[in-house]
């Protein structure tokens, strides 16, 4: 099992979920964040530390977000590893809760 990082975290990208992981299992996009789900071991820390509530476990995926499996196991082979927590982006505020994101994922 692994967790996964949803649409709620295109355009916030907050990191708090990066200094908890004892795996390094973050990646970092421009505009998003994605799990490796090869290097997950399903430790549940970082779901509750994410300001946008957007890491769900696999099997708990809501309902319409269930592509973000596939664009995390995707893009974690592209990205880099992040281990250090960041500032949002500038304007994560305004964007956190915004639905139907997904087309202003930046790859």
């Amino acid at each position: 099992m692994t967790f996964v990082v949803t649409e709620n975290c295109i355009k916030c990208k907050f990191t708090d979920c990066v200094d908890v992981c004892p795996v390094d299992c973050f990646r970092e996009g421009p505009n998003f964040l994605v799990i490796d789900p090869d290097e997950c071991i399903d430790c549940t820390l970082c779901e509750p530390e994410c300001p946008a509530n957007a890491i769900f476990a696999e099997d708990e995926l809501p309902a319409g977000q269930e592509i973000f499996l596939q664009l995390n196991a995707e893009l974690s082979k592209q990205w880099p590893v992040i281990t250090e927590v960041k500032a949002p982006l500038s304007d994560a505020e305004e964007w956190n809760g915004k639905p139907s994101k997904i087309d202003l994922l930046e790859r």
